[in-house]
C-alpha cells in the first residue's frame, strides 16, 4: 500500500486534519494555582486577615505571610514537578507506523492525519479511529472502551477505535477520524478515569479536613456568642473601643484551629519525590503512585524484559530430521510483519533466500504457534513454529528432548512441518493435524545483572515477588534459580479457575505458560485476598493486568498499550530503579504521617482553647502573632525539613486511626497544661504578662511534641531542634522581637510558674509518646 503522498499530507495539515491533542500526564497550571490558593482554610484565614487589617494591629496579621508562602511554595513545587513529568512523558509517548509514499514511517500520534494508512501490529495502541483495509488474524482488545474482555476479530471493512489495543495479527487501516473527532484525545484520561490511584495519605487528610470543617463553624459561633455574653460587644464596650481586643481574640482562636500547611506538605512531599525520580528516568504518571509502591506487598513480575534484558539471542538448531526447506522457512518466519523479538533473532543466521510466504498465521498466546506456507525452488511446504509442549504433544521423544533443553534455561521453540493445508487463524486445535517434528530451536536470554539484588531487597522489605511468564515453566524456573523466589514452577495451563489460581499462589511464586487472562486473574485473586499488588511488564499481553493492579509498572521499551495504562514507566528499562521508588514512597508516607501529627495536635489544642475560654467567658489568652510565632518554630519550619528527610520506615496500614488517636491525646495535654498555666497566671500578674508567659508554656509543650516526633534523633535532627529552640529564645529576648510579638517577659515567679506548667505538659507528652509506641500509634524506627 502506497499511502498518502507528502503533498496530500501537507494539505491535510493545512486544513487542521491532524491527530494533535493536548494531553499531558500532569495537571494544568490553572488547576495547580486553584488548588493551592482557593481553599476553604485560605478563605477563612483571608477573612481573618481582612479583620486584622481593618480593626487591629497589622503585626497580628503575620500569620497571613505564612499563608502566602505556603501557597507560593506549593505552586512552585507542583509546577516544577509538572514540567519534569511533561518532559518525560514525551519520551514515553506511543508511536504509530503509517504508510506514506510507499514506505513505512514511524510517527508520533499527533502527526497522523486524516486518510493515513496505519500499520496495525500486535502490541500497538490504535491512536485514531479507522476502517480496516486488510487483516491477517487481527484481533483487537476494546475493553478499555467497551468493557468487553475478549479480543474481537477484525476483518476488512470493520471499524477500529482509538484507545483499543491490537492483541494479535497484522493489518492496515484507513484513518477516518482524528483529533477531537476521535477517542484519541481522551484515551489517557479515559483509562485513568476508571482506575484512579488511591492515596491513603490524601484520603486520611481529606477526611480529617472534613471533620475540622464540620466543627469549625459551630465553634466560631460559640466563641462570638461568649464574647457577646461577656459584654465585650455592648454599647459601652463599643463606645470605649473594648470590642477591638475581643475581635482580635476571636481571630486568634480561629487561626489556632486551622492546620494551614498540612495539605501543602503532602503536595510538597509528592512533588519532590516525583522530581527526584524523574532525574532517575522514572516517569510518575500519577503522583500518588509514589505512595502506592510503599504499600505494595506483592510484586508480580513478567520475566521477559523485566528480569531479563529482553534481548533474545538465537543459539542453535537441534534437528530431529533433515529438511532442505527448513532454512527458507525460518528466513520467512524472521521477516514477517508480525514477527516478535524471538522470531526476528533468526534473521541473521537465516538470510533471505528468495522464498515466498503464500499465507501466514501470526502468533497468538492462545494458539501458542505461528505458521506459514513456504514456496521455494518449486516446492510448497507448510510450517508451524511455536511452543514445544503444544506442537510436540503427539511426539513424546521429541517433547522430552525439548524439555531437557528448557530445563537448563534455554528458551525453546519447536519447528514442525504440516502435512496438509495451513489452518485458518481462528483454528487452534492441533491435535488432529498431521505434524512432523523437524527441529528444536534454542534461544538464550540474559538475566539482568541487578535482578538478584533487586529481588533480594524486596524480600528483605517484606514484599513477595511472583514471577509470571508465558514461557515454558521449566525454562522460567531455570532462569529464576538463584534469584531467591524459589525453584518449583507451576504450569498455568493446569489452573482452570480462580480457586485453583488462589491455591497455587498460596505456595508457589513461579508460573509459566500464563495467558493474559490468567495474569489478570492472578492480580484479581491477590487483591481479593487483601494484598496491594504491583505488576510489571512490557508486552501487550501484560497491559490489562498492569491496568488492573494497584500499581502498574511498564518498561520504557514496552508497547505503547502497556505504557498507556501504567502508573510508573521505567524509561531506561532499569528494573533496579524500583527499590528507589519504594524508598521514596516510604519516605513520603512516614514523613507526612510524622508532620501531620504536629499540625493536628495544634488543631486539637486550638479547638479546646477556643471552647474552654468561650465557655468560661474569658478573653482569649493569645494574640494571633503569638500563635504564629509558636506554630512557626514548632510546626511550620521543622515540618518542611521533616517532610523531606530520608526515612526508610516500612509502611503500616491504619494512618487515619493513628493520626486521630495520637493527635487528640497530645492536643488535650497541651491544652490542659496551657489552660492551667493561664488560670494561675491571671491571678498573679497583669493580663499582658499572663498572656506572654502562657505563650511560653504553650511553646514548651508544643516543642516537646516536635521533639518526640523527630525521633530517632541523629545529628541533623538534633541541629534542627536546637535551631528552633534558639530561634524562639532569641525572638522573645531581643527588643525588636519582644515588641513585635508583644512578649512582656521578665524574670519573676510567674515566669517560673509558667515554665513549670510547660515542663509538666512536656512530661505528659513524653508519657503519651511511650504508650503510643507500645500500642502501635507511633512508628519511629527507620
Amino acid at each position: 500500500m502506497r499511502g498518502l503522498s507528502p503533498s496530500e499530507v501537507a494539505e491535510r495539515v493545512a486544513r487542521g486534519e491532524t491527530n494533535a491533542t493536548k494531553q499531558t500526564t500532569s495537571r494544568p497550571l490553572w488547576h495547580i494555582i486553584r488548588d493551592n490558593v482557593f481553599t476553604l482554610f485560605n478563605a477563612i484565614l483571608t477573612a481573618c486577615f481582612v479583620v486584622i487589617l481593618l480593626f487591629g494591629d497589622l503585626r497580628d496579621g503575620f500569620f497571613y505571610g505564612i499563608v502566602i508562602a505556603n501557597s507560593l511554595i506549593g505552586i512552585v513545587q507542583e509546577v516544577r514537578a509538572k514540567l519534569a513529568l511533561d518532559r518525560l512523558a514525551l519520551l514515553a509517548a506511543p508511536l504509530v507506523a503509517v504508510r506514506r509514499d510507499g514506505e513505512t514511517v514511524v510517527l508520533h500520534p499527533s502527526q497522523v492525519v486524516l486518510g493515513d494508512t496505519v500499520v496495525l501490529r500486535a502490541g500497538d495502541q490504535i491512536v485514531a479511529d479507522a476502517v480496516v483495509l486488510d487483516a491477517v488474524d487481527l484481533t483487537v482488545n476494546e475493553s478499555l472502551l467497551t468493557g468487553e474482555s475478549e479480543p474481537i476479530m477484525k476483518r476488512e471493512g470493520d471499524t477500529v477505535l482509538s484507545g483499543a489495543l491490537v492483541s494479535t495479527g497484522t493489518g492496515h487501516a484507513l484513518v477516518t477520524a482524528v483529533g477531537p473527532a476521535s477517542y484519541a484525545n481522551r484515551l489517557t484520561a479515559e483509562i485513568r478515569r476508571h482506575s484512579l490511584a488511591h492515596s491513603e495519605l490524601r484520603a486520611a487528610t481529606n477526611r480529617i479536613l472534613v471533620y475540622i470543617s464540620w466543627i469549625l463553624g459551630p465553634i466560631v459561633l460559640i466563641v462570638i456568642g461568649s464574647q457577646v455574653l461577656a459584654g465585650r460587644f455592648g454599647l459601652e464596650s463599643l463606645a470605649a473601643g473594648e470590642w477591638r481586643p475581643a475581635l482580635i481574640g476571636i481571630v486568634a482562636s480561629v487561626v489556632g484551629m486551622i492546620p494551614e500547611g498540612l495539605v501543602l506538605l503532602i503536595s510538597l512531599a509528592f512533588g519532590v519525590a516525583a522530581i527526584r525520580l524523574a532525574q532517575q528516568r522514572v516517569l510518575i504518571q500519577e503522583l500518588a503512585a509514589v505512595e502506592i509502591l510503599a504499600r505494595v506487598d506483592v510484586l508480580c513480575l513478567d520475566k521477559t524484559g523485566t528480569l531479563t534484558s529482553g534481548d533474545v539471542a538465537f543459539i542453535r538448531v537441534e534437528p530431529f530430521t533433515h529438511e532442505p526447506a527448513m532454512p527458507a522457512a525460518l528466513s520467512l518466519f524472521a521477516r514477517g510483519d508480525e514477527a516478535n523479538a524471538t522470531a526476528r533473532s533468526l534473521a541473521d543466521p537465516f538470510p533471505d533466500v528468495g522464498a515466498v510466504a503464500d499465507a501466514r498465521v501470526p502468533f497468538s498466546s492462545s494458539r501458542a504457534f505461528s505458521g506459514l506456507s513456504c514456496r521455494h525452488e518449486g516446492q510448497n511446504t507448510v510450517w508451524l513454529l511455536g511452543a514445544p509442549e503444544r506442537l510436540l504433544a503427539g511426539h513424546p521423544d521429541a517433547a522430552v528432548r525439548a524439555a531437557d533443553y528448557a530445563a537448563v534455561g534455554h528458551r525453546t521453540l519447536a519447528l514442525v512441518r504440516l502435512n496438509g493445508a495451513l489452518p485458518e487463524p481462528g483454528d487452534v486445535d492441533v491435535e488432529h493435524l498431521e505434524l512432523t517434528p523437524v527441529a528444536v530451536l534454542l534461544f538464550g536470554e540474559t538475566i539482568r545483572a541487578d535482578a538478584a539484588s533487586t529481588l533480594t531487597y524486596f524480600a528483605e522489605q517484606g514484599v513477595r515477588c511472583v514471577i509470571i511468564s508465558g514461557d515454558n515453566p521449566t525454562t522460567v524456573a531455570a532462569l529464576a534459580t538463584g534469584l531467591g523466589v524459589g525453584t518449583a514452577s507451576v504450569d498455568a495451563r493446569e489452573l482452570e479457575d480462580d480457586h485453583a489460581i488462589r491455591r497455587a499462589l498460596a505456595s508457589n511464586s513461579i508460573f509459566g505458560r500464563v495467558t493474559p487472562d490468567q495474569k489478570r486473574a492472578m492480580v484479581r485473586v491477590l487483591k481479593e485476598d487483601g494484598h496491594t499488588v504491583a505488576m510489571t511488564g512490557d508486552g501487550v499481553n501484560d497491559a490489562m493486568a498492569i491496568k488492573d493492579a494497584d500499581l502498574g509498572i511498564a518498561m520504557g521499551a514496552g508497547t505503547s498499550a502497556t505504557k498507556a495504562v501504567a502508573r510508573l514507566v521505567l524509561l531506561d528499562d532499569e528494573f533496579a530503579r524500583l527499590p528507589g521508588v519504594l524508598a521514596y514512597g516510604r519516605q513520603v508516607i512516614a514523613n507526612v504521617e510524622r508532620v501531620a501529627n504536629l499540625f493536628l495536635a495544634k488543631t486539637v489544642y486550638g479547638i479546646l482553647f477556643a471552647v474552654v475560654f468561650a465557655v468560661l467567658l474569658w478573653e482569649f489568652p493569645f494574640l494571633p502573632r503569638q500563635l504564629t510565632l509558636v506554630s512557626t518554630v514548632t510546626i511550620g519550619i521543622p515540618s518542611f525539613f521533616l517532610a523531606l528527610a530520608p526515612n526508610r520506615r516500612i509502611y503500616h496500614p491504619g494512618i487515619l486511626d493513628r493520626l486521630l488517636k495520637y493527635a487528640i491525646s497530645t492536643g488535650v495535654i497541651a491544652a490542659v497544661a496551657t489552660f492551667a498555666a493561664n488560670a494561675v497566671l491571671r491571678a498573679m500578674v497583669p493580663h499582658d504578662d499572663a498572656r506572654s508567659i502562657t505563650t511560653v508554656t504553650m511553646w514548651i509543650v508544643a516543642f516537646w511534641i516536635l521533639c518526640v516526633l523527630a525521633r530517632p534523633l541523629d545529628r541533623w535532627r538534633a541541629l534542627l531542634l536546637s535551631t528552633m529552640a534558639a530561634l524562639f529564645v532569641i525572638v522573645v529576648s531581643v527588643p525588636f522581637g519582644r515588641d513585635f510579638f508583644a512578649m512582656h517577659l521578665q524574670l519573676q515567679p510567674a515566669l517560673i510558674v509558667g515554665i513549670a506548667f510547660g515542663v509538666v505538659g512536656a512530661i505528659g507528652i513524653e508519657l503519651v509518646y511511650r504508650v503510643a509506641r507500645r500500642r502501635g500509634l507511633i512508628y519511629d524506627r527507620e
